[in-house]
């Protein structure tokens, strides 16, 4: 081959890959034009489309389905649990539903339009039903009893429900009625896939606007996802308002002033107030006159009517105790189902009426842990009927600790939601039986157990009513095979006084418990005693009054003395 043919050869082939490189790059062109200049036209569907009633919260499918339409419309109670209220509850055995709020106590049972509001009865338009292992209630009941709101969309079905109180911002899609759409797409990019086209002038909530050239909108439809900012309008906001509340007494009679209330323990024979003596600065008093006695929740009563008449000369309201029994089994009979609960309910608000009390506490110790939720679900059950009785609601509570029965089943937290106040019994640190003499009630130990429930369980601290012993323990210590052997007595204020005076015993300051401390031997046993007197009772009401607390509230008051409630008085200073 000569040399031009060669030439002619290499030459042909110099343009067959000039001719197949500029395909690449023609090819390379038009694919990023494709991929990354022009907008995506491919369109896909939302992962709920086709179901039946999708229901959505804030712009987010919720993954749970309304059954029924339009008036016949029922929501499923795990949506209502999670995303209105995480109390609604259900009994299995009666098929029932009780759902409260601070005001109204609504019953209801799956197949029944027979139910009850504060335990009268009512008839629902629609019964609860359950589908498919699934409970539904009533969309209209309970948009009544929340105050949330519910749009159906009768194209796709999609359910959208806001609740009372919230709010979001509005948009409409720029345009004129005959111009182009605009695109709703799965990603903040022009590159993503369309899941709508936005007609102009639809209207869009705008659930997020943290990027500056797109808005995460959603369409009436329930059509979700991503807008350029560009192309959408504000149009003012939607709100749910919330439902407005009759303030409770609490908050029209007590805010703002401290709470000052003995208990009153009253036994077989009853408390004669013409032998108390002055009571200064005392306006509530707490007398245990009621118990439950039984599994069916039946209430024992010790009340007695002269004794709430003498009260209230004394400008003292009574807010009645009533008790568990201090019965772990009986309260686990007692509060296992609605019927039971709202028959000690029931009883209790008979009582207030016959014996004209102001409000009632609760004072349930030595419970099952596993029965914490039906203490909890009793207040709740509680709270609603005695409020339109105008009564205060409260409960007893103990400092924490790893107590099963006496301390673990309180949920303080829900419990803070529920009740007008809570005291803290902040008593004993040192029990009767404890293996180590100590103080009853320590000072920094009192100031840690106030600080955990309002640090922990966000407790409110006006709600907390600080609980007082007027009371201390004796402790006896005797050496036994090398080994000291720990005993106690409870004894009142003035027995401890009667004892210092007759040994002619001078008391020293414990600085560690802030209380003042002696200690004697007799017949060979040395006593120990940390002194409840006017220095404690100042460090307690200190402590009341630098946390903001409601008040103290002393156990008990035939323990105390004058100069208990001398100091006490000055929680109103």
């Amino acid at each position: 081959m000569d040399r031009r043919q060669r030439q002619r050869r290499t030459k042909k082939r110099g343009g067959l890959f000039r001719r197949l490189l500029g395909l690449v790059i023609i090819a390379a062109a038009a694919y990023w034009i494709v991929f990354y200049v022009l907008p995506n036209r491919q369109h896909i569907d939302p992962d709920w489309k086709g179901m039946e009633h999708p229901i959505f919260v804030k712009g987010e499918f919720t993954g749970f389905n309304a059954n029924g339409t339009g008036e016949s419309l029922l929501l499923p109670l795990p949506l209502l649990q999670k995303y209105v209220d995480s109390s609604i509850r259900y009994e299995e055995e009666s098929k029932s539903a009780i759902l409260s709020t601070e005001s109204e106590l609504l019953y209801m049972q799956e197949n029944s339009t027979s139910a009850s509001l504060n335990n009268q009865p009512i008839q629902l338009r629609l019964a609860p039903e359950e589908k498919d292992g699934v409970t539904y209630l009533p969309a209209d009941t309970l948009e009544d009893l929340y105050g949330f709101e519910v749009e159906e969309d009768s194209d796709t079905g999609a359910v959208l429900l806001m609740t009372a109180g919230e709010t979001v911002p509005l948009g409409k899609v720029k345009g004129e009625e005959g111009d182009r759409t605009k695109a709703l797409r799965s990603e903040a990019s022009i590159h993503a896939p369309i899941i709508a086209d936005m007609p102009p002038g639809a209207v869009v909530r705008i659930w997020k606007a943290d990027n500056p050239d797109w808005l995460y909108v959603q369409l009436s439809s329930g059509y979700t996802g991503y807008a350029k900012a560009g192309d959408i309008l504000s149009d003012g906001q939607k709100t749910v308002e919330e439902k407005t509340s009759t303030p409770s007494r609490a908050e029209r009679n007590w805010k703002g002033k401290p709470v000052n209330l003995f208990w009153e323990a009253v036994y077989e024979r009853k408390p004669d107030p013409a032998k108390f003596g002055e009571l200064p600065g005392v306006n509530v008093v707490s007398p245990t006159w009621f118990e439950i006695v039984d599994v069916q929740g039946n209430v024992r009563s010790k009340a007695d009517k002269a004794y709430v008449q003498w009260a209230h000369k004394q400008g003292m309201e009574v807010w009645a105790l009533l008790s568990n029994s201090f019965d772990a089994d009986l309260t686990t009979e007692a509060l296992a189902s609605y019927e039971k609960r709202m028959n000690t309910i029931v009883q209790m608000l008979e009582f207030a009426d016959l014996y004209d009390l102001d409000g009632i506490n609760i004072d349930f110790e030595n419970v099952h842990t596993k029965d914490g939720e039906n203490v909890t679900q009793f207040m709740r059950e509680l709270k609603p009927m005695a409020q339109a009785k105008n009564l205060i609601v409260s409960i007893d509570v103990t400092p924490k600790s790893k107590s099963e029965m006496w301390s673990l089943f309180l949920d303080r937290r829900a419990l803070g939601t529920v009740v007008d106040f809570m005291m803290v019994m902040a008593y004993d640190e040192h029990w009767a039986s404890s293996p180590k003499s100590g103080s009853v009630s320590s000072l920094p130990w009192v100031e840690s157990s106030i600080s955990r429930i309002i640090e922990e369980d966000e407790v409110p601290a006006e709600k907390l009513i600080l609980g007082v012993p007027l009371y201390t323990r004796i402790w006896s210590e005797t050496t036994e095979k090398g080994k000291t052997k720990v005993s106690s007595k409870a004894v009142s204020m003035n027995a401890v006084q009667e004892i210092l005076t007759e040994k002619k015993l001078t008391p020293k300051l414990d600085k560690d418990a802030g209380q003042n401390y002696v200690e004697y031997k007799e017949d060979g046993i040395l006593r120990k005693i940390w002194i409840e007197d006017k220095l404690s009772l100042q460090g307690r009401v200190k402590l009341a009054k630098s946390f903001g607390l409601g008040g103290v509230a002393s156990w008990t008051r035939s323990l105390g003395n004058q100069e208990a409630w001398e100091t006490l008085q000055t929680i109103h200073q």
